[in-house]
């Protein structure tokens, strides 16, 4: 009986050692890691972007005749910030490290012991300076590279091989991220040492970046006290989350929300560096624990650049004009294609009515908008795109024009049209608003006066006219 109790004990004591407390969870064993599909604008777009395009591209009895893209940057470094504040994981790290040395004292949802080994193993990238902030990655390099390949392949009669001055317009904003970025997507498209080229950058992009240049939006208030996101960070949900993170990684009181979020970043940034291995900080959260940080982002961003402002609606005026100008017309070039950041983006969904929820997003439900349609997790990770074809069909008896918007390879579903597929007549017709509007006072205006102004405009140029004529 003795050697049985004694030999029982040592087999519980070697199992706690190893494991130290009970292994419900561990992200390193995890093949599927389904938190890392919710991390918003920093999702890598190997995990978010569409497997349902090879069913949507095909158009019987159409021929793609113009393609128009607005892409954001790929995967990129943090900011100046983040990289400044990165060391001090290397002291979260050791603090961890000795919580867990004691491990009576540890929750029933421990580390296992591989994250935890993961964890004490990790150091800072130190060649990674504040000068680098925001650069493209390798990652985000392989990013839009891949991108370009994936479209030419679906619409190699439009994408074609042979680059053009004539046939292909490129631009990008004036950081090393987007300019990396069309260097990718150029050489995905023609080749290395090609010969693409963009368009000079203006002195104030207003087409790339108007938001920029509208001091009514850069006011509006998307997360400061007041807002939505941070009346969420002070709900009993999000407190909860800090402490349960906290105590998961053996801390006896809830860490500062700075320590954690840093975590958080690091384990989103990592992850979308490469996609193919773990970022140790994935451990200390939990699926359900990221859709809370998940929602908390998607407030800040509903809010900044979405459907939680009129205004925001109008920023974009100007690239949504340019998408019309060009599919509607017959001259060159055949393909645009614009590289710019994750506002641009979003506001260009908003602005032509893309994935918006019939009930605004607010602290109060996140339990109700778990299948929300705003979910930049979704519509914009790293190089979220958006990309839109123009068909001509010649087996239609009317509108032989037809349209199919994509948003990272998945086509949008508009009630207005029929699966995706868009009578180019209703796009003008829904589109009315825009194609009308002078930018220069809509996009940062009041609406109602951009548009009257814009008929104004319109009154007297007819009225120039018809006193030329007599």
């Amino acid at each position: 009986m003795n050697f049985l109790l004694i030999t029982t004990t040592c087999l519980l004591a070697i199992c706690c050692t190893q494991i130290g407390a009970q292994d419900d969870y561990c992200f390193g064993k995890d093949t599927m890691r389904p938190q890392t599909r919710h991390f918003t604008s920093k999702t890598a777009y190997q995990i978010a972007k569409s497997t349902n395009m090879d069913k949507q591209y095909l158009v019987p009895g159409c021929t793609p005749q113009k393609i128009w893209i607005l892409h954001r940057h790929g995967t990129r470094l943090p900011s100046k910030s983040t990289i400044q504040k990165a060391p001090r994981l290397e002291q979260l790290r050791d603090a961890i490290a000795d919580n867990y040395r004691v491990k009576a004292e540890l929750p029933d949802n421990a580390l296992c012991n591989e994250d935890l080994i993961a964890i004490k193993m990790w150091k800072w990238n130190a060649s990674i300076t504040p000068d680098m902030e925001n650069y493209l990655t390798g990652q985000g390099y392989e990013d839009l590279r891949g991108t370009a390949k994936t479209y030419q392949k679906y619409y190699p009669e439009v994408l074609v091989k042979d680059y053009s001055s004539d046939y292909y317009k490129f631009r990008h904003t004036d950081l090393q991220r987007t300019t990396e970025s069309f260097k990718a997507f150029a050489e995905g498209l023609f080749g290395p040492n090609n010969a693409a080229k963009s368009d000079d950058i203006p002195e104030k992009d207003l087409l790339l970046r108007p938001y920029d240049y509208c001091q009514s939006w850069s006011s509006q208030n998307f997360k400061g006290a007041g807002s939505e996101s941070a009346k969420f960070r002070n709900l009993p949900i999000w407190n909860q989350t800090m402490y349960d993170i906290s105590r998961r990684l053996g801390f006896k009181y809830t860490l500062e929300t700075e320590d954690i979020e840093l975590m958080y970043d690091m384990c989103r940034y990592e992850q979308a560096w490469q996609v193919d291995r773990t970022s140790v900080w994935c451990a200390a959260f939990t699926a359900d624990q990221v859709t809370v940080f998940e929602y908390e982002d998607d407030l800040k961003y509903y809010y900044k650049s979405g459907y939680g402002f009129e205004a925001n609606s109008r920023l974009n005026c100007r690239a949504a004009q340019d998408m019309i100008t060009h599919l509607g017309s017959n001259s060159m070039p055949n393909v645009v294609t614009y590289f710019g950041h994750s506002t641009g983006v979003q506001t260009l969904l908003n602005t032509l009515g893309i994935d918006k929820d019939e009930v605004p997003l607010l602290a109060s439900n996140f339990n109700d908008q778990k299948d929300r349609k705003w979910a930049t997790s979704r519509i914009d990770p790293f190089a979220s795109n958006f990309l839109a074809v123009k068909y001509h069909c010649d087996a239609e008896t009317v509108n032989k024009e037809k349209v199919i918007f994509f948003v990272n390879q998945d086509a949008v579903d508009l009630s207005w049209c029929k699966v995706g597929l868009c009578n180019w007549s209703d796009v003008l017709d829904r589109y009315s608003n825009l194609i009308d509007a002078n930018c220069d006072s809509y996009y940062c205006g009041d609406g109602a006066t951009a548009v009257s102004v814009s008929l104004g405009a319109l009154l007297m140029t007819a009225i120039v006219y018809l006193i030329n004529v007599m």
